[in-house]
């Protein structure tokens, strides 16, 4: 276990930038100095050493232990790391920023952000998860790392991980501020890395999905001093471009969201940036926000200089199934009709595909205006009558769940039970299609919210023009509440607290508290938390939890009282805090949660695959290949082939003929023949690699990285790094 380095770590640093100065290549995918391995985040890496005659030789190389796994809250560590010369850069489970030896992965120091708070554990639960770091040098001796911990976008100098305190406020910049209305009270931050474009560091955020959302605007900061130098809105304001998508004119001083949370790609060459955006808030009613909602649910191309808008195309049309655009676009060329042509590849959560000119975002195939039901029970709610559906390539995964669809590995109850339950949310009809609407009685949520291609993206091999995707398939249900707004006469803190529980917290953590899809039990959350430590929490959040800095102290203490079970403030006569409504905040629907559809065992509602790594001819809008990624032990023990399982981070593809990809829940990191899927190594990790590996070269050796993070699907957590190479 490598976790203390007691010796001045610059002169090594200095040597080892010198020595692998010399052993680098002069090609574009040679390295991965960037996320998802360079600005057109196409995840492709041109080294060959390790190939599909000898992968199967793959030893682990070193291991990297950070110490700082959280078991008790399912820590994860979803970084695809980058490696910059001999140094390998990457973030722990709390947040801290290291750099370690990229050949012997032994440590050369850490940065840990929360060294400040005086030993305040609270200020812990504003950890976020981090997907990647980002890089910039003069090509002198000024060499700086930008990532995000809690609201805080942090400039390091990577020599020595310190803060190079002439950016910003100390080596920090608040994402709360610069985005035109005040929304200090509430959630802020980035899950996935800038990305650099000359002297800036553009930024997309992390918002709430709920009524008290900030603005996902999109802002661009001088990488030197951190000053703000331009910023998107990706809300209209009036005089801009999409402002008349909003049948509101004045929703942009209230809505949130439409942020790009994913992370971005670039050409470089063209100066464009590549930004996919999620939905507007609330995530699941739109009776707030009517009309098409630009810039929500789009791929936005701005000019990466100034920001200014070049192009946009929107997927979904007011988006209410949180279908956001998962992930970067991966910059591509096709040809058509024997002509080349610079395009993007969007894979979507829907399962497609949409290829657009990279100059214009005109679709290179047809792309049609999809009729869709807009029946709605949902007072207010007013529902696009089309939605875009391309024509090429084919869908990389089901997008219907029928009756036949039903899971056939289930014991006959099971079955019988999923079956009525099926038909008691579609009444009685065969298909449930994915622009369902949203209902009070439930609506199936598939391929899932997660689901089909997620955080991860793709992976694209540009001398076969294959893309490369893994994909989910899980049904969940959605499923509206009324809220009642009339409040009693006379309301206790415990009848207070459970009020405020169903509007803020149900959507995460179910009706009954259980929990709901990745998001855990709070029935003996009174085992943990005090009621001082409780109100810490819910003010500060935690990691995915956002902070519910608009509720009164008195309205956290009631929903301590609730949540806690303190019987001595469950009588005590409650006073609502006089505060200014605000119509945009006050929902007339919230959720029950997000359920899977899950059997008694806990199987998914429908029939195998679950998950599927995809190969798609980009020439040909045919899958050449699909395959199930990941097994449940429990069904490989009773001889049921491979079902694959739900997966989350990406698949790397390599000159050599392989693909790489960690992602499943049965912590496998597998390497696979690109060409037909045939399976060549594997290798069990002691946690789940829910992130993307990177590839890279040391003394001309080739190495592979993955993160074992686990958490996610209630796998157990981990803290290490592991890299793997052939035998000398």
């Amino acid at each position: 276990m490598h976790r203390n380095f007691s010796i001045n770590p610059l002169p090594i640093l200095s040597a080892l930038f010198i020595l692998n100065a010399c052993n680098s290549a002069n090609s574009d995918y040679d390295s991965w100095k960037t996320y998802g391995g360079s600005p057109e985040n196409i995840k492709y890496s041109n080294l060959s050493q390790i190939d599909t005659t000898n992968v199967a030789g793959l030893k682990l190389a070193w291991e990297y232990h950070s110490g700082d796994a959280d078991t008790a809250n399912h820590s994860q560590i979803q970084c695809n790391p980058i490696i910059i010369d001999s140094i390998l850069y990457g973030t722990s489970p709390q947040m801290k920023l290291f750099a370690i030896h990229a050949g012997s992965g032994k440590p050369l120091w850490v940065f840990n952000p929360f060294d400040s708070l005086n030993g305040n554990k609270t200020s812990f639960f504003i950890m976020n998860n981090c997907r990647g770091v980002a890089y910039w040098t003069d090509h002198k001796n000024d060499q700086r790392l930008y990532y995000t911990a809690g609201s805080n976008l942090y400039c390091i100098n990577a020599l020595n991980g310190t803060p190079i305190n002439s950016f910003g406020d100390s080596g920090k910049i608040d994402l709360h501020k610069g985005l035109g209305r005040n929304v200090d009270d509430l959630f802020v931050t980035a899950t996935s890395p800038g990305i650099i474009f000359k002297q800036l560091i553009i930024m997309g955020s992390r918002v709430d999905e709920g009524a008290a959302a900030a603005p996902g605007h999109i802002r661009a900061f001088n990488v030197l001093n951190g000053k703000q130098e331009w910023i998107f809105h990706t809300i209209p304001q009036p005089g801009e471009a999409g402002y008349e998508s909003w049948d509101d004119t004045a929703a942009y001083k209230h809505i949130g969201g439409a942020n790009c949370w994913s992370g971005f790609s670039l050409d470089e060459k063209r100066g464009i940036l590549f930004a996919p955006t999620g939905s507007a808030s609330f995530d699941f009613y739109g009776g707030k926000r009517t009309g098409n909602n630009l810039f929500a649910d789009c791929l936005l191309a701005l000019d990466a200089a100034t920001g200014k808008l070049r192009w946009h195309f929107q997927d979904i049309h007011h988006d209410v199934w949180d279908k956001d655009l998962p992930a970067p676009p991966a910059l591509i060329t096709v040809t058509k009709d024997n002509k080349k042509i610079d395009a993007i590849a969007q894979t979507t959560k829907t399962g497609f595909v949409f290829l657009l000119d990279r100059e214009n975002g005109k679709p290179i195939y047809p792309v049609t205006e999809y009729k869709v039901p807009i029946n709605t029970e949902l007072s207010g709610e007013k529902l696009s009558p089309t939605q875009p559906v391309p024509l090429f390539p084919e869908p990389f995964v089901r997008q219907v769940f029928t009756q036949n669809d039903i899971n056939n590995l289930l014991a006959d109850s099971s079955y019988k039970a999923i079956k009525e339950k099926y038909l008691s949310i579609n009444k009685g009809t065969d298909i449930a299609g994915i622009f369902t609407p949203p209902s009070l009685k439930g609506t199936l949520i598939f391929p899932g919210y997660d689901g089909g291609g997620e955080w991860g993206g793709p992976a694209y091999d540009p001398k076969t023009n294959m893309l490369f995707v893994n994909a989910n398939e899980m049904p969940w249900i959605l499923q509206m509440v009324e809220i009642k707004n009339t409040k009693p006469l006379i309301e206790t803190f415990q009848i207070a607290g459970e009020r405020l529980y169903k509007a803020n917290c149900m959507t995460c953590h179910g009706p009954d508290r259980k929990g709901t899809g990745n998001n855990p039990s709070l029935l003996e959350i009174y085992k943990k938390y005090n009621q001082q430590q409780f109100v810490e929490l819910i003010s500060s959040g935690r990691r995915m939890m956002p902070a519910f800095k608009q509720l009164a102290p008195e309205e956290k203490k009631a929903l301590a009282a609730y949540m806690l079970s303190i019987k001595s403030d469950y009588n005590n006569k409650f006073i609502a805090p006089v505060k200014p409504e605000d119509a945009y905040l006050k929902m007339p629907y919230t959720t029950t949660g997000y359920n899977k559809f899950l059997s008694a065992e806990g199987l998914p509602a429908i029939k195998p695959p679950w998950g599927t790594l995809n190969a798609i001819n980009l020439t040909t809008g045919k899958i050449d290949w699909k395959i199930p990624l990941g097994e449940y032990e429990e069904l490989k023990q009773k001889n049921v082939p491979a079902t694959g399982t739900e997966n989350y981070g990406a698949p790397v593809v390599t000159a050599g003929g392989l693909i790489f990809i960690a992602a499943a829940k049965d912590g496998k990191f597998r390497a696979f023949n690109k060409r037909n899927g045939h399976l060549l190594w594997e290798y069990s990790l002691p946690a789940p690699g829910f992130a993307t590996p990177a590839i890279y070269t040391f003394n001309n050796k080739q190495y592979i990285v993955i993160a074992c993070g686990g958490g996610k699907l209630n796998t157990i957590s981990g803290d290490s790094y592991m890299a793997f190479c052939l035998p000398d």
